[in-house]
């Protein structure tokens, strides 16, 4: 048995600062515009389930925008095809709760996004989420909880894109988190002249 391991919260917590009021304020429960852009600009994003078999990440990609938002809590993924192993599809049949990471080549933040999923085989919406002439099998309908962006140290770190630079119209930390926070009015422009100098400063 592992004498160093941590069995509750109260032990966790022992090693880790409390998380700033900004961190736990900066989550909102719908696709607001700057979510919406952000996702429009994402041409890959995982799909994080979990079923009877335990959990599944599997990676779901296109062109940017191949996710798309219906309205303020609702996205549609289309199920593109692969390998037929439906893990995912058969996580959502027995637990539709999932999560949804967008990640944009050469921005270092991402975007999170939690809810429930269900399955379509809807004519009208497989055409709308048709690729190269081909509808998908099914699409998966998310019914949005929560929305928040995550800050950049993690790609920093692992240097994932390289030299390659942010493309032009993806939304700042500073423009996601001043439109995700409730109850406070945030200058978008000074949080992320903070936080730049904090992925600096606080990067390890």
């Amino acid at each position: 048995m592992d004498p160093h391991a941590i069995t509750s919260l109260d032990g966790l917590m022992r090693h880790y600062e409390a998380p700033h009021e900004r961190f736990i304020r900066k989550v909102t429960d719908r696709l607001e515009e700057r979510a919406r852009d952000f996702i429009a600009a994402s041409p890959f994003c995982i799909l994080a389930t979990s079923g009877r078999h335990g959990p599944h990440a599997t990676p779901r990609g296109d062109a940017p925008g191949f996710v798309r938002p219906l309205d303020d809590r609702t996205l549609a993924l289309p199920d593109r095809r692969g390998n037929n192993r439906l893990d995912g599809l058969r996580d959502i049949l027995e637990q539709p709760e999932v999560a949804l990471l967008f990640l944009i080549p050469g921005v270092g933040e991402t975007l999170r996004v939690h809810g429930t999923a269900r399955i379509t085989t809807d004519p009208a919406l497989r055409t709308r989420c048709a690729a190269q002439g081909k509808a998908p099998a099914t699409v998966v309908l998310v019914a949005v909880r929560e929305v928040y962006a995550h800050c950049a140290k993690a790609i920093i770190r692992s240097k994932l894109w390289g030299e390659r630079r942010r493309p032009e119209g993806v939304p700042t930390n500073g423009e996601l988190i001043a439109a995700h926070t409730a109850g406070a009015t945030i200058d978008p422009v000074q949080y992320e002249a903070e936080y730049q100098q904090r992925l600096i400063t606080q990067l390890y």
